[in-house]
C-alpha cells in the first residue's frame, strides 16, 4: 500500500525496510515533498497507476522478489523519469550497472537525510529535458526552430522573442505536460540574481504568453502555488 502526502514536488519511494520507509518519508515531508511510498516493484506499479507518473522515483537496489536494476529496466522502457538509488555501499558494480540503464543518481546506504535531500532537489532542479536539439517542434499555433532559435505562426510570420523569452520557452518546450516551479526556471534560465521569491519569473511567463498569442494562458497554464506547465502537445515538424 502507498502512502500519500499533499505537498509539491510528487516522490514515490520504492523500499522495504519499513523503518527507512518512515525516515525519509518523514523528513522529507517536513522538507515540504509529497512522497508515495511503496514496498515493491507491484506496489509502484499500482502507485503509477493511480496516481500517474511521479517527478522522482527512489529506488532501493536490494528489494524482495523484482531487485531494483530490473525495475529501472522497465522504468527506462516507459519513462524518462528522474531515478535515485539506494544502495549499499559494496555494490560498486550494481551502482555502475545502475547508472548505464539510465539512472541519474545512486546513494550509499547509511546515508545522512540532508544529502539525500540535496540530491533529490539537484536532480529535480535539473529535469530531464526532452531530446528536441536541431529540431523544429510544432506546439499548437506555433513552430519553434531549436537550432535557429525562431519561432513562426502557422500563418507564417514571425514571433519575435528576445533571447531570454526564447530561453524560458524552451524550458517548457523541452518538458510538456511537466510542472516547472519558479525555483526551476530562474536556475534554467541563469536568473539566480533574482530572490527566490519575487515575482520575477511570473512577469516573464506574462509577457511570452503575450509575444505568442497566449492571452488566454491556454499553452502555458499557471498551477496555483506550484508554478507552469506547458498543456499543448508537442510534435516534431
Amino acid at each position: 500500500m502507498c502512502a500519500v502526502m499533499t505537498t509539491s514536488s510528487d516522490i514515490i519511494l520504492v523500499e522495504d525496510d519499513p523503518e527507512l520507509q518512515d525516515l525519509i518519508k518523514d523528513y522529507l515531508d517536513r522538507a515540504g515533498l509529497q512522497v508515495r511510498v511503496c514496498g515493491n516493484g507491484a506496489a509502484l506499479d499500482d502507485a503509477w497507476r493511480d496516481g500517474g507518473a511521479p517527478d522522482l522515483v527512489i529506488l532501493d537496489l536490494m528489494l524482495p522478489g523484482e531487485d531494483g536494476l530490473d525495475i529501472c529496466r522497465r522504468l527506462r522502457a516507459k519513462s524518462d523519469v528522474p531515478i535515485l538509488f539506494l544502495t549499499a555501499m559494496s555494490d560498486e558494480t550494481d551502482r555502475i550497472v545502475g547508472l548505464e540503464l539510465g539512472a541519474d543518481d545512486y546513494l550509499g546506504k547509511p546515508f545522512n537525510p540532508r544529502e539525500l535531500l540535496a540530491r533529490i532537489r539537484a536532480i529535480l532542479r535539473r529535469g530531464r529535458p526532452l531530446a528536441v536539439a536541431n529540431a523544429k517542434v510544432q506546439i499548437a499555433h506555433l513552430e519553434v526552430d531549436t537550432d535557429r532559435r525562431e519561432v513562426t505562426h502557422t500563418t507564417g510570420g514571425a514571433v519575435p522573442l528576445t533571447a531570454a523569452e526564447f530561453d524560458l520557452l524552451m524550458c517548457f518546450v523541452e518538458r510538456p505536460g511537466r510542472v516547472l516551479s519558479r525555483d526551476q526556471l530562474m536556475d534554467w534560465t541563469r536568473s539566480r540574481q533574482h530572490d527566490a521569491f519575487d515575482r520575477t519569473i511570473d512577469v516573464q511567463v506574462s509577457r511570452l504568453r503575450k509575444r505568442i498569442g497566449d492571452a488566454d494562458a491556454k499553452l502555458i497554464k499557471t498551477v496555483r502555488g506550484h508554478g507552469y506547465l506547458l498543456a499543448a502537445p508537442i510534435e516534431k515538424s
